[in-house]
């Protein structure tokens, strides 16, 4: 097995009495797309502050293509930084900018350029280099941070939220540029972002944090529909959640009880009985006005309101629990969401391959 670019082992960071970053272990392999992702104050910027050198672990180790990095400066360590306010200088041209990093350690000027030329050309500014940052846009100021940055020839990029900054449409440009990029310069990145969807649609991998713990690491489908607990299951896109008890164990099957969807069989856990919650992605919910000839998990409810999204409706419908859920509903060819209104009866089914029971 190739070893780990980034190794991170049993890393714990306090401030005082607070623990930033809490018994932290992790991986991080060569040439990955890796997202480190949370909530704000979970501890994703302190785990890459200390991968850059900005902060030191109190306990535990970190290598960087196998070196001990837990007491090597900043500047000796060969990764380099995207910051979320991308710290251009506006004094400079977008050429000086680039070049900075290769000035101050003293590369000769001969080869100098070419690389300003090499940078400039990996984030599609040819021709800029002239230019100053106010005359350019938020995407080209983040592009020059980032030929900044790779000018160097870092192992590993690291990026705090650099696309926050930025408008919907051009965040999500920015997202395919860097993909791009990631995979023209054959590096590892590390992005930490509180937004799911950034990560979901950039990373190989994706490590969730909270509250300065690491709950699960995965590639962004099996996150998705394979979480290990309520928070990343809360965390990563909409989910609905019904309380249920599993009232048996029998022959690899578990026998669950749910006041919302009656009874259910899933494969046995061995976690034996007790109180678990079920997890239902919205799209897995399919909308019916009459009551569907089909097996699964059938129920009837009352449209409660609808949330029109162009090409989706999340609809929402109260079941004769009370329970409020969110079904998400695409709009196909002709279909007209406005057809379904507040107090209409439905009818919902939901596949039992398609439910995910969650423990703790």
């Amino acid at each position: 097995m190739t070893p780990p670019m980034i190794a991170i082992d049993n890393v714990t960071k306090t401030f005082g009495e607070t623990t930033a970053v809490d018994d932290v272990s992790l991986n991080i392999h060569p040439n990955e797309f890796f997202a480190l992702l949370g909530p704000s104050g979970c501890g994703k910027t302190t785990l890459l502050r200390m991968i850059a050198g900005f902060e030191q672990p109190n306990v535990g180790r970190l290598t960087l293509d196998g070196d001990d990095m837990t007491s090597v400066p900043p500047n000796r360590r060969p990764v380099n930084m995207v910051f979320q306010s991308y710290a251009v200088f506006p004094h400079m041209t977008v050429a000086d900018n680039v070049a900075y990093g290769l000035v101050v350690t003293g590369t000769p000027k001969a080869e100098i350029g070419p690389r300003v030329d090499e940078a400039l050309h990996m984030v599609r500014l040819e021709g800029y280099g002239s230019r100053k940052p106010n005359q350019l846009s938020g995407g080209q100021r983040q592009r020059v941070a980032l030929a900044r940055a790779l000018i160097k020839r870092p192992k590993v990029l690291l990026l705090d939220e650099p696309l926050s900054a930025l408008d919907r449409k051009l965040r999500e440009e920015m997202q395919l540029e860097l993909v791009r990029l990631q995979h023209e310069v054959g590096i590892t990145f590390v992005i930490v972002t509180h937004d799911q969807e950034e990560a979901l649609s950039m990373a190989d991998r994706i490590a969730v944090m909270d509250q300065g713990k690491l709950l699960q690491v995965a590639p962004p489908g099996e996150l998705y529909d394979q979480p290990n607990c309520r928070m990343v299951a809360d965390f990563i896109g909409k989910t609905n959640f019904f309380d249920a008890t599993v009232t048996s164990a029998s022959q690899g099957e578990l026998t669950i009880a749910s006041a919302d969807l009656g009874e259910l069989c899933l494969p046995d856990d061995g976690e034996g009985i007790g109180k678990v919650e079920i997890a239902v992605r919205p799209e897995k919910i399919d909308l019916f006005r009459e009551q569907p000839q089909t097996t699964g998990i059938i129920r009837q409810g009352t449209i409660d309101q609808q949330a029109f999204f162009g090409e989706a409706s999340h609809v929402y419908i109260r079941l004769p629990s009370d329970r409020q859920i969110v079904c998400h509903r695409p709009h196909g060819r002709g279909d007209h969401p406005e057809r379904l209104h507040t107090g209409d009866p439905c009818w919902i089914s939901i596949d039992q391959v398609d439910v995910r029971m969650l423990r703790g």
